[in-house]
């Protein structure tokens, strides 16, 4: 899990998520009122939502724009049950909440690499 995933209060701009968002690394920006999750933007909501609606970056408030996200995943889940739910689901990346607010985000890829870790290896045969 990545901790402390990059997020901003629901009353800064849209312009800083803009900002943030226009590092290659960068591909959500979660928004948070007092750490609790009120959702996420991406480079596709400012489009839609400030470009192509012709409202300003200045003035437009996260917390207008930002989008509930679709699933999130509790702290306390086991990892391998989490990794379940992100395959069902086809989730590459899920903000993991400890109740309402924000603690880190779970990527599914992750996920995989460090299972395939805590695995034994395979039992080979030598002939």
């Amino acid at each position: 899990m990545v901790r402390e995933p990059l997020a901003l209060e629901a009353d800064r701009s849209a312009r800083e998520a803009g900002e943030a968002l226009a590092r290659p690394d960068v591909r959500v920006v979660f928004v948070v009122s007092d750490r609790r999750l009120v959702g996420a933007v991406t480079r596709k909501t400012l489009v839609r939502e400030i470009v192509a609606a012709g409202r300003d970056p200045e003035t437009t408030l996260l917390g207008e724009i930002a989008e509930r996200p679709n699933h999130t995943i509790a702290c306390e889940m086991p990892l391998d049950r989490a990794f379940t739910e992100l395959e069902e689901l086809d989730l590459e990346r899920v903000p993991v909440i400890d109740g309402d607010r924000l603690v880190g985000v779970l990527s599914r890829s992750v996920v995989q690499r460090r299972l395939a870790e805590d695995e034994p290896p395979p039992d080979q045969d030598v002939e």
